[in-house]
């Protein structure tokens, strides 16, 4: 990326370790990290606030919502694109992720390589 803009990127994982990895995985790709989120309706919330380029979602959070809710009230609200990030290979949740006609999937683990190729992609670079 340039150092003239620097694309804001909300992360949104409940588990705190892997919101860190992927907080610091952002920002070495020369992107900003405006906040992390826990659940679903945080991440909404985030997502108003900021109004992120780009959003990476975990499938599963805490609480009701899962990524798929999330990201659709993002899309309806603030228009971000997403990246899902799953650890799940079951049909079931992969349709569901289809659901929000998502910007890319990734698996985990996910490699440095995978995160900036996906990136990449969404924002068009």
């Amino acid at each position: 990326m340039n150092g003239q803009h620097r694309p804001l990127v909300l992360v949104v994982d409940d588990e705190f370790l892997i919101a860190q990895g992927l907080r610091l995985q952002v920002e070495d790709l020369d992107m900003e990290v405006c906040a992390t989120a826990a659940s679903a309706d945080e991440a909404v919330a985030l997502a108003v606030a900021y109004r992120p380029e780009l959003v990476l979602m975990d499938m599963r959070l805490r609480g009701e919502k899962d990524g798929v809710d999330a990201a659709l009230a993002i899309h309806d609200t603030v228009g971000s694109k997403v990246i899902f990030i799953t650890g799940s290979r079951e049909p079931a949740t992969l349709a569901r992720i289809q659901m929000d006609h998502p910007a890319g999937v990734l698996f985990k683990p996910i490699s440095d390589r995978q995160l900036k190729s996906a990136i990449a992609v969404a924002l068009g670079a």
